[in-house]
Parts: C-alpha cells; sequence; structure tokens
C-alpha cells in the first residue's frame, strides 16, 4: 500500500475495502476549528497529550516537548498588511514544517480556490510549507478541509509533516521566519522524533441491540431475570425492568472493554503508540489514532484485518490513513487576536 495514498478502509471478516480519498480527509479535519486570523503575540509547539481509555494494553510513546511560549513581535498582529487589491489584505496560510534546507514548490494548490502556489519558509534546516492567502478565519467546510488535506497529502509524499492546526495565518514569510527561529529547538525535536512515522487512525462499532440480545441469551444472570420479568405480570415489573437495564448496561461495558483489550493486544507488535479517544455515539467501542513505522504499513493493514476476521458479523472496522501525527504532536499557537486596519 503506497505510503503517500489518502484512503479510508471500512474492514469486517473480508479484505480492507477503500473508499475516496476525499470522504477521508473530510473526516481528518472538519471537525477542527479555526483559529483567530494571524498569529500575533506569543507562540508554541506542545505535544497533544495522549488520552487513554480504562484498558490501554498498547505502549504509549510521549514526545517529551512543551517549549515555552517566545515573544513574537506585535508587527505579527493582523494590522497594516499587503492590500490584494480588491479591498482584502493578504497573509500567509501554514499547513505544516518540514525539514529542509532547500527551497521546496508543491504546485498551485493553496487553501482558497485561488491557485496559490505552495512553497517553503526557511530557518535553517527546517520549513514551513505556506502558502499566500487573503486575510481571513477559514471555515472547516468540505471544500476548504479538502484543500488543506489535499496540500499534507502532497507534502508527505516527500516528507515527514508536523501539522499546523487549521485555519492558521500568518501576515508575512519573516514572520513565520521568525517563529521558526523562535521555536526550533522544539521543532527539531519533534521532526526527528517523528520522523518515518505516519497516523492511522481506527473507530470500531457493534449493533448495540444485536449485543444485547446475545447477552439476553449467553449471560446466565441476564437470561434468568429477563425470563422471570416475561413470565410474571405484577406491579413491580417497572422497577425490575430499571434493574435489568442496569444490568445489561454493566455488561456491555465489560464486553466492550473486553473487545477493545484484545483489539491493542492484536495490534501492539505493528504499532509504535496509540492514543485512545472518545468513542462517538452508543455503537462506537473504539475511537483510536495509532503512530506507525510507514515502512510497517502493510504489517499494520494485515493485522487489522485479522482482528476483524476473528470478530467476524460483532464488530466492525473502519480505519483511515496515512496522516501526518495529527493525535500524537501538534503545533498550536498561543494566539492573541489583533486589530485590523
Amino acid at each position: 500500500m503506497p505510503p503517500t495514498k489518502r484512503s479510508s478502509k471500512k474492514v469486517s471478516a473480508k479484505p480492507a475495502v477503500k473508499s475516496s480519498a476525499k470522504k477521508s480527509a473530510r473526516r481528518a479535519v472538519a471537525v477542527k476549528t479555526a483559529p483567530p486570523k494571524s498569529a500575533s503575540a506569543k507562540a508554541a509547539t506542545k505535544t497533544a497529550p495522549p488520552k487513554f481509555a480504562p484498558v490501554k494494553p498498547v505502549p504509549v510513546t510521549r514526545v517529551p516537548l512543551e517549549a515555552a511560549a517566545p515573544t513574537i513581535p506585535t508587527g505579527m498582529v493582523i494590522q497594516n498588511f499587503k492590500d490584494t487589491g480588491d479591498g482584502r489584505q493578504e497573509g500567509r496560510y501554514v499547513y505544516g514544517v518540514i525539514s529542509t534546507r532547500e527551497p521546496v514548490q508543491f504546485g498551485k494548490i493553496g487553501i482558497g480556490g485561488l491557485g496559490e502556489l505552495v512553497y517553503s519558509v526557511h530557518h535553517g534546516d527546517i520549513a514551513a510549507v505556506v502558502s499566500k492567502t487573503p486575510v481571513f478565519i477559514f471555515d472547516p467546510n468540505r471544500d476548504n478541509a479538502l484543500a488543506h488535506e489535499h496540500v499534507i497529502e502532497s507534502v508527505m509524499k516527500q516528507f515527514t509533516v508536523i501539522p499546523m492546526s487549521f485555519g492558521t495565518v500568518f501576515r508575512t514569510d519573516d514572520d513565520i521566519k521568525e517563529v521558526l527561529k523562535s521555536i526550533y529547538p522544539s521543532l527539531k525535536d519533534v521532526l526527528k522524533q517523528m520522523e518515518g512515522k505516519v497516523e492511522f487512525g481506527l473507530k470500531v462499532t457493534w449493533d448495540r441491540d444485536q449485543i444485547i440480545e446475545e447477552l439476553k441469551r449467553e449471560d446466565e444472570e441476564i437470561h434468568r431475570f429477563h425470563q422471570e420479568i416475561t413470565r410474571k405480570h405484577l406491579q413491580s415489573t417497572y422497577l425490575a425492568r430499571m434493574q435489568l437495564g442496569r444490568m445489561i448496561d454493566k455488561a456491555l461495558a465489560d464486553r466492550a472493554a473486553q473487545y477493545v483489550r484484545e483489539i491493542y493486544e492484536g495490534l501492539r507488535t505493528a504499532c509504535v503508540a496509540s492514543r485512545d479517544n472518545k468513542p462517538i455515539g452508543d455503537k462506537m467501542i473504539l475511537n483510536a489514532a495509532f503512530l506507525i513505522q510507514r515502512d510497517r504499513e502493510e504489517e499494520f493493514d494485515a493485522a487489522v484485518n485479522r482482528i476483524a476476521k476473528r470478530f467476524g458479523s460483532h464488530l466492525n472496522f473502519k480505519y483511515t490513513g496515512p496522516w501526518p501525527p495529527y493525535n500524537f504532536v501538534n503545533i498550536r499557537l498561543k494566539l492573541e487576536r489583533g486589530t485590523t486596519g
């Protein structure tokens, strides 16, 4: 599987089926919110702290990054921007940071639909990937999300990318160089630790009603209590059903924890680290991100398919990637909103 191909993979008992790259990009970015228009007074890098489920058999690698917030010149506040000629001010949209001394161009694929050139802005041997853009807060809608991810995809074909938050806009190339200089040691540390690694997302869902019916048949205590409620038509039936509901909820939580434990155990040897995110809805039991060595993608793919086949129709597996390590390290700017005009 080519390491630079965006894909969304839905796994059941059959081999992984890939859906369109556009759907994958939409899922990954649309949830991010746009920050203020420009970096102004402070900037810092930090590692997104891993959050763990109650069961966490996969050893998690923590990236030790907590840089002091450097002071950025006040000239970076959103003011006195170059006018684009149509009454709008011009800035620089920043996608991420890479390691390179040589100037790089990635084509006229910049966000905003204006065909702006995506290029590198350097400080020493690191560079920000940027494009010119009118200054405004970017709405994380489908078109903008896809444009942002299309740039990331293009950059990942050649480089390890440390991603910026969606919607990060600076005033000028010189301002970007100043930030790169200010947080250079932290960026170098993260780039070194993330070199050759990519992220995959994995979501596991089940048919909750189906699992409940199985519990009523297979769990001895639940089965017996359910039978008693069914046979007896007493005034206490309502309270009894409440008690049954609590028993089922506990059994569901126990079974979900067991399944999650087995999934993590099956993927332990194929990943470098993992992060457990909060499941969405009552059908999802696992919402996780895995950090993978780029040259072990096929091994991870095979491991997910093995686990899916083992669970058969009980669980549905959907995973996406490869992505930059969004869940393991991210560059987040501490912004102070400036004034325009």
